[in-house]
């Protein structure tokens, strides 16, 4: 085995058990490093997740800017002006770390590098890697741009488990790139390691020789990380003994722990979201107005009924705003008319999340096993609301069947929420969200 020499770089390693995150070595691990073209499992994860939400598909034809085409090398050789299909950008991206082609997925999926670069921050946040800032798509050196060994192992199980279907690129030796037949900047280790098949190379001056590596042998399965390799060949002989050390120490059975969904309300509240899965038990009737007899009840019941309707009316979004921030209008709906029979209360429960929240429930008499709501996020925008509500829905299309996804506007931001759930499927519903690392708290009845 080559010996480990001294370093041009920082040095930091991690080693974990792939199946349940197990930390096996770590050295420097949270020491904040350059991390080169490690960088590009963001990028790519980001692109994966586009392709799953919609927002852009393998097929698609991507525009090379002026921009991604000046990129240094490692490169694809694109051309300004030319098209290319996302695939070809995404196998460039992978195998042959082309810097031109991570530019173009970004500027392909967010419009801009920068817009691309917060779009990687908040999904670093939502993955838990809390010491990541990145500032460009591929990992060329720049001033702020840093990560951990500790991070980029997280990202590298999060590729795994996340995009499964993805992850056989990192493995290739040669893939074809549209233009031209690709290798593999990996392919050393590939072929010297037994078991690896993954899964990203990083060379830059500053950084030295990166690289997160994947192994399995038999059942078990172990990620190593190097920041700060003085060559290819110490790097890769160093990321063997890691692997070798992480296979000793991990057991020959355990069971497999996969991550939780990505937690993005977590990320848009800067860390700080409190969960709360507790439900209300009671909702407080309204203190009769003053004055006496069944005219007055009725007149107080009248103005209570109007107030709510016009209170509902004014609840509309800022649409200038929203055009202004590069978001959708909001969208007219057909109110759905009012039973007759209605009881109306306004309704702060204690020990909320969100307590600040003024609302007007509406109860209908032939629907009280319909009456619970959940919450599943604050957001500063409409937009954010909305988005979360929909990722939701379709992650728990089981248990949230049928519910009303509404938006609450309040002083606090934009409440997202599911209405019209009966007491079991909120509970369920909140358990299984919360169980995915999300956000949830029960309302109701209402």
């Amino acid at each position: 085995m080559v010996p480990f020499m001294a370093l041009s770089a920082p040095y930091a390693a991690m080693v974990i058990d792939a199946r349940t995150g197990e930390v096996l070595h770590s050295e420097n691990a949270d020491t904040r490093l350059h991390p080169a073209s490690l960088t590009k499992m963001m990028t790519l994860y980001i692109a994966f997740e586009a392709v799953k939400n919609g927002e852009i598909s393998m097929d698609t034809m991507v525009r090379i800017s002026s921009k991604a085409a000046a990129e240094p090398p490692s490169k694809l050789g694109l051309r300004s002006g030319q098209k290319i299909q996302l695939r070809y950008l995404v196998r460039a991206a992978s195998v042959k770390s082309a810097n031109d082609a991570a530019t173009a997925i970004g500027e392909a999926i967010e419009g801009s590098e920068a817009a691309f670069a917060r779009r990687m921050n908040r999904t670093a946040k939502a993955l838990g890697m809390t010491r990541t800032n990145f500032k460009n798509a591929h990992g060329l050196t720049e001033e702020g741009h840093l990560s951990t060994a500790h991070d980029m192992t997280i990202l590298g199980r999060r590729l795994f488990y996340d995009y499964p279907q993805y992850y056989n690129l990192f493995s290739r030796r040669s893939t074809d790139a549209g233009i031209k037949t690709v290798n593999n900047t990996n392919r050393r280790l590939l072929d010297a390691y037994k078991g690896a098949d993954g899964i990203k190379t990083g060379y830059t001056r500053a950084a030295g020789f990166n690289l997160v590596a994947s192994a399995e042998r038999g059942n078990e399965r172990v990620i190593a990380t190097v920041f700060g390799g003085r060559s290819t060949a110490t790097r890769n002989a160093r990321v063997a003994e890691l692997l070798d050390l992480g296979f000793r120490k991990a057991p020959s059975n355990a069971t497999v722990r996969k991550p939780g969904a990505p937690n993005y309300a977590l990320a848009d509240a800067g860390g700080v979201i409190k969960r709360d899965v507790t439900a209300v038990k009671t909702s407080l009737r309204p203190k009769p107005r003053p004055g006496t007899g069944k005219d007055a009840l009725l007149l107080a019941l009248k103005d209570d009924i109007e107030e709510a309707v016009q209170e509902a009316q004014d609840a509309t979004y800022d649409e200038s705003r929203l055009r202004k921030e590069g978001l959708p209008a909001a969208v007219e709906v057909t109110p759905v008319t009012r039973p007759e029979e209605v009881t109306l209360a306004s309704v702060k429960p204690e020990g909320r999340l969100f307590d600040s929240v003024q609302r007007v429930i509406t109860r209908a008499s032939l629907d009280g096993e319909k009456r619970y709501s959940v919450t599943v996020g604050l957001y500063s925008s409409q937009y954010l609301a909305e988005k979360a509500l929909l990722q939701t829905a379709l992650d728990e299309i089981g248990s949230l069947d049928g519910a009303q996804r509404t938006v609450v506007k309040s002083s606090k931001g934009f409440e997202a929420q599911f209405r019209g759930l009966s007491e079991g499927k909120a509970d369920l519903a909140c358990k299984r969200i919360v169980a995915r690392n999300g956000v949830c708290s029960v309302n109701g009845p209402a």
